[in-house]
């Protein structure tokens, strides 16, 4: 694995990490949806992500010095956007406007604590890519002033 893959790894965990920070604000944005019917009503999105495999990518170079398992992963990517099974939540609101005909209201599956949960970790893991991102620019600047002494 070259210095310069790091940064293309990084890219895609930081655009990953985006995908899943949209996510979990259009979650938290619905929260509190009312509507009459099952079908209409907001459930929520989790993304889903798979590694990229080196072997993939170019099979000629599938054997690294930095090889931990039997395959090397150099990134990561979105196989796409699921939503949640969980029960929906049906309360008893005869005089709200979206009320079904036996005074219930439909609300989403989404579980707001959860979902500041995975903000928090998706920002975090965001910021991680690029520290990750900023140490390899500084090794890559720092090989570049060793040829100058």
């Amino acid at each position: 694995m070259s210095l310069g893959n790091i940064f293309d790894i990084a890219g895609s965990g930081m655009t990953a990490q985006q995908l899943r920070l949209n996510t979990t604000a259009s979650n938290i944005a619905n929260a509190e949806t009312a509507s009459s019917s099952v079908d209409e009503t907001y459930r929520a999105r989790k993304p889903v992500f798979a590694a990229i495999q080196q072997q993939l990518l170019n099979p000629d170079q599938a054997s690294g010095h930095f090889r931990f398992g039997q395959e090397q992963g150099t990134g990561v990517t979105v196989d796409g956007i699921v939503e949640s099974q969980e029960e929906l939540q049906m309360r008893y609101e005869p005089h709200h406007p979206a009320a079904n005909e036996e005074g219930y209201v439909f609300y989403p599956n989404v579980n707001v604590v959860e979902e500041m949960a995975d903000m928090m970790s998706s920002s975090r893991s965001f910021q991680m890519n690029v520290d990750v991102m900023n140490a390899a620019k500084t090794m890559m600047q720092r090989v570049l002033t060793l040829g100058q002494q």
